[in-house]
């Protein structure tokens, strides 16, 4: 599995078990809903900055997003 789709895989996941809406964690991450649905699509990978707010919001940690850990 290659990095991006291990990426989207994890953070598919992490939304699902969360209780956020897409447009709460947009604005949580300060991005838009777009720039969500094209991380669960795949399409793309957040920047650093937006990676360690996608996490506080999400619950997790950049490691388990980025597939490096699995806790």
């Amino acid at each position: 599995m290659d990095k991006i789709t291990k990426f989207q895989t994890r953070f598919n996941e992490a939304l699902r078990y969360s209780d956020m809406k897409q447009t709460e964690l947009a604005k949580a991450a300060n991005v838009s809903k777009q720039c969500i649905s094209d991380y669960k699509a795949g399409k793309s990978v957040p920047g650093i900055d937006t990676l360690v707010l996608l996490c506080r919001a999400l619950d997790v940690s950049a490691d388990y997003l980025l597939g490096l850990d699995d806790d």
